[in-house]
């Protein structure tokens, strides 16, 4: 997980969970920078109304509150076994019925089994449920997490207490692969990470840690990191393979949540909301079956339904199914930062030339970098492929 929790989907299970829960700062700001590899074209957005009421997202760090929502799992009964390390799916009649554990006698049985296991699905493909992971179909991302005194972070961002920055970067940071970077403000540090696809790392000699140690140099970003002081290192892989990538989401006494079912919108770096309504749409159809003291496929498969007319989940994965596959195509991330940098600085740049020199100069530039028919295919394409 990135590090930015969204308040009103993890509500849905933990109502005004932020008034107690261990919570980094509340997200005021959000930004999107596209960058060369000497400047940044920034974009974002601020408003008051995000800290209102029921906030619309928090920083976070994994390590505590993944804590305190286990606490509050127990409390209301769940029994959580840790260190624990599932082996296979017990099958019975073609039906699963529980779970193997590595530890002394460790089956486990259960009406019902419910597969979190996260993007590299080894028990869902043993079912026949999930295809092998494709490496086109998941990123690679690196994070560090930086110390910094809150007081610092405040100034930098321009920031009061307790308020939270994002900013999404697009372009150099990830050498024009499929990818983003990102810096998010947490209570006295900073998260800050690279992702690629697999895919596009496999044809580059440079590594996931070059890219961060890069982007820590890039004259936008290292003066909001000076001086800080690296806490934390760590590396994930996220499913990116959306709709189309999606598995089977149940059968008979099984369904797959989260990053296992591919429950992540890469477009607009959205994952851990969408894994906490899968897994209550999960849990309300196991609840349903127990009441109807029926496991099989055909009730089960109320929780994709759940998951259809209760959430945005499937219907933002549907909308956006051709996205990706269009940015692996397209050079977009090669060819429109630089030349949109070129743009502003021609245009931002007071000289000798009129403003009617300079715009045929971006315009001969840009037919240099790109030809009028893929320019035009590129907007009519990637049109469709976000509407």
């Amino acid at each position: 997980m990135g590090g930015v929790l969204y308040t009103r989907p993890t509500a849905e299970v933990w109502p005004e969970f932020w008034k107690d829960a261990p919570l980094e700062r509340c997200v005021i700001e959000q930004n999107a920078w596209i960058m060369t590899e000497d400047s940044a074209i920034k974009l974002g957005y601020r408003s008051a109304k995000f800290a209102e009421d029921v906030p619309n997202a928090f920083t976070v760090l994994r390590v505590k509150v993944d804590q305190y929502f286990a606490q509050q799992a127990e409390a209301a009964g769940a029994l959580i076994i840790s260190e624990t390390k599932v082996d296979e799916v017990l099958r019975e009649d073609g039906r699963v019925v529980g779970v193997r554990t590595g530890r002394p006698q460790g089956e486990v049985y259960a009406p019902v089994v419910i597969l979190a296991e996260g993007v590299n699905p080894i028990l869902a493909r043993e079912l026949g449920m999930h295809e092998d992971l494709d490496p086109s179909s998941a990123a690679l991302t690196v994070k560090e997490l930086l110390r910094l005194d809150p007081e610092v972070i405040e100034e930098r961002f321009g920031l009061d207490e307790g308020e939270g920055a994002t900013i999404e970067m697009y372009g150099a940071p990830t050498m024009g692969m499929l990818g983003t970077a990102f810096i998010y403000t947490n209570e006295s540090s900073l998260s800050l990470a690279v992702g690629v696809l697999l895919s596009e790392f496999a044809e580059v000699p440079d590594t996931p840690h070059d890219l961060l140690q890069q982007l820590k140099q890039h004259p936008a970003v290292a003066p909001l990191v000076e001086g800080a002081e690296p806490a934390e290192y760590m590396a994930h892989l996220i499913p990116e393979g959306g709709y189309d990538k999606m598995p089977a989401l149940f059968g008979h006494g099984v369904m797959i949540v989260g990053d296992a079912a591919q429950l992540v919108n890469g477009i607009h770096r959205e994952g851990s909301n969408h894994a906490i309504l899968s897994g209550k749409a999960a849990a309300e159809t196991a609840i349903e079956a127990h009441h109807k003291g029926d496991f099989s496929e055909r009730t089960l498969g109320h929780y994709r339904q759940r998951l259809e007319e209760a959430t945005p989940t499937i219907a933002d994965l549907r909308k956006y199914r051709k996205a990706t596959k269009f940015m692996e195509r397209h050079p977009i991330l090669k060819v429109y930062p630089p030349l949109a940098a070129y743009a502003f600085e021609e245009m931002l740049t007071v000289d000798d030339k009129t403003k009617r020199q300079k715009q045929w100069e971006i315009i001969k530039e840009a037919l240099r970098r790109r030809k009028p028919w893929a320019m035009a295919w590129d907007a009519i394409e990637g049109g469709l492929s976000f509407i």
